[in-house]
């Protein structure tokens, strides 16, 4: 029986070294794993884990950091050595994490200013048995901490819209600026189709999106017109869109994760430059028509020179009717017979000067007639 003992505590000793093996192990890949360099110190101070991270800033190897007392005489300037270790230390006194940045030396000489963060590790017992130190450059941290506050900024302040579409292009992140272009709340964008946000110009939109995903960004802005869905009705209004396809920095291909689509309403702008460009054409094609207009010695021919011309400022097709020779001005009878149609052959109208046309009471034509000046309507 206590042979059998024996075994037994034998077999039970062989399995919790191989389950510590196997812990320790699984620590070592998880602390190389880490983008951040880290090492650690027991409660007197020394070295027990420095990560690869670790290793490629400054340099020294797992093999020569563990076991040393500090960073006094190889990772520090004596000077300094003191100061260094007392602020590490004493993150076994206080409570959370504690930030400080120290300038290291590197194994060939250099020096690297980093930003640290180091924490109390208690013990079985509850008391301090360490600490445990995370360290990244300085420009690192502080290029990773502008990253972070522009994206906070760009989904909070901007002055333009920012929408962040995932890869079956439906909205993942909206700014408060782009909300308010969609007429609707943050929350309720996220996850929806685009159909059912816009109206119109959702083909344009999303082949624009599928472009960016495959293609990568268009070498500069695209202007599209869009009708949004809001509760208000349907708004048509013009986006000046550019495109950022987000990729994972995390993968060592790139894994696309959506686009980024930031947009400014230009609607106002485009509106007034297009109505400038039709003032500017209707003038130039009034004044041709004035001009053709003027060759022609029949007045009648004269003045379906002058519809022809001035048709492709002003409307799809026009009409001419003329006052029929048989009732008199004013006495309550007046005919219009259709005269001259632009383009010809529109169906649906009789031929010119064939019947009268059947214009009711109130008809603007009706108005012009009695006013002999144009009516708007």
């Amino acid at each position: 029986m206590t042979c059998r003992t024996r075994e037994h505590l034998q077999g039970a000793q062989v399995t919790a070294s191989g389950r510590s093996e196997t812990a320790d192990d699984l620590l070592a890949a998880l602390l190389d794993g880490m983008d951040a360099a880290l090492c650690a110190f027991d409660g007197y101070g020394v070295i027990t884990h420095w990560n690869r991270e670790a290793e490629r800033i400054l340099g020294w190897s797992a093999a020569e950091a563990v076991g040393r007392k500090g960073f006094a005489g190889w990772a520090v300037r004596a000077a300094d050595a003191q100061d260094v270790q007392d602020r590490l230390m004493a993150a076994q006194e206080v409570p959370g994490r504690q930030v400080h940045e120290f300038a290291l030396l590197t194994k060939d000489g250099g020096r690297v200013l980093v930003r640290t963060q180091s924490a109390g590790v208690p013990g079985a017992d509850g008391k301090p048995a360490g600490v445990y130190c995370a360290f990244s450059e300085v420009h690192a941290q502080i290029d990773l901490e502008r990253s972070i506050a522009l994206s906070e900024s760009l989904m909070e302040d901007a002055s333009w819209g920012v929408v962040l579409v995932d890869v079956d292009l439906r909205p993942a992140v909206v700014n408060a600026h782009a909300a308010r272009a969609f007429g609707s709340g943050r929350g309720a964008l996220l996850g929806r189709p685009l159909g059912e946000l816009l109206e119109q110009g959702v083909e344009e939109l999303e082949g624009a999106l599928q472009h960016v995903l495959a293609e990568g960004a268009p070498p500069a802005p695209v202007e599209l017109w869009v009708s949004v869905r809001t509760p208000e009705g349907v708004r048509r209004r013009c986006w000046r869109c550019g495109f950022l396809r987000l990729a994972s920095p995390l993968a060592e291909e790139p894994v696309p994760l959506g686009v980024g689509l930031l947009f400014q309403d230009v609607t106002e702008a485009r509106q007034a430059q297009l109505d400038t460009a039709q003032l500017r054409f209707r003038s130039h094609q009034l004044y041709r028509a004035g001009r053709a207009a003027a060759e022609c010695e029949d007045p009648a021919e004269a003045a379906a020179v002058r519809l022809e011309f001035a048709l492709a400022g002003f409307a799809e097709h026009a009409l001419l009717d003329v006052l029929d020779d048989g009732p008199g001005p004013g006495s309550g009878r007046e005919r219009l017979l259709r005269w001259a149609a632009s383009p010809p052959g529109l169906p649906g109208l009789p031929e010119p000067g064939a019947i009268p046309v059947p214009y009711g009471a109130g008809h603007p034509a009706l108005q012009a007639l009695a006013r002999a000046g144009s009516v708007r309507t």
